[in-house]
C-alpha cells in the first residue's frame, strides 16, 4: 500500500499493518460507494473491504415518504414506502428507538431465496410502481401511493 487513498486507511496502514509486518496491496477506489471512501485491497492475503463511517445527525428532518428507485435492464421502478409502513416493520426508529441504517429491496423482478427475502417482498410489492419504458404510469396508482 504506498498511496492510501483516506487518512482512516493511511493510519490503519501506519498503526496496524506496518508494525504488524502485514502485506498490503495498493488500495482500489470502490467509485459505486464513494461516499463511504470504498477501498479494495488485500492485507497478508485476505481481501479486504474498507468502508469510513459516516455520522448520523441525532435528530433527522420529518419524512413522510421513501422513495427508492430499482433499474435491472429492461425493469424499471420505484418503490414509495410510507414512513408508517417502515416504522411497523422496524426499518425506521420509533421516537428514537429501533430502526436500522439499512434495508433490502425486492422489485417484482427478484427471484427470492428465502422465507425472509419472500416475506419482505410480499409486503414491498404493495408499494412498487411499474415505470418500465414500454407503457405509460398507472397514474391512479402513482396518486395512491404518494397519497395514501
Amino acid at each position: 500500500m504506498t498511496i492510501p487513498a483516506h487518512s482512516d486507511l493511511a493510519a490503519a496502514k501506519e498503526l496496524v499493518y506496518d508494525p504488524c509486518g502485514f502485506a498490503c496491496s495498493q488500495p482500489v477506489p470502490e467509485p459505486e460507494s464513494a461516499e463511504y471512501a470504498a477501498h479494495a485491497c488485500t492485507v497478508d492475503g485476505l481481501s479486504i473491504r474498507f468502508r469510513a463511517a459516516r455520522t448520523t445527525p441525532a435528530k433527522a428532518d420529518p419524512v413522510d415518504l421513501f422513495v427508492i428507485s430499482c433499474r435491472d435492464g429492461e425493469h424499471f421502478g420505484q418503490f414509495v414506502l410510507p414512513v408508517d409502513a417502515l416504522r411497523r416493520r422496524g426499518v425506521v426508529s420509533v421516537d428514537g428507538f429501533g430502526g436500522k441504517r439499512a434495508f433490502r429491496v425486492y422489485p417484482p423482478w427478484v427471484a427470492t431465496t428465502n422465507r425472509h427475502a419472500t416475506s419482505t417482498q410480499a409486503w414491498q410489492l404493495d408499494h412498487f410502481l411499474h415505470l418500465d419504458q414500454d407503457g405509460p404510469v398507472d397514474a391512479a396508482r402513482a396518486r395512491k401511493l404518494y397519497h395514501p
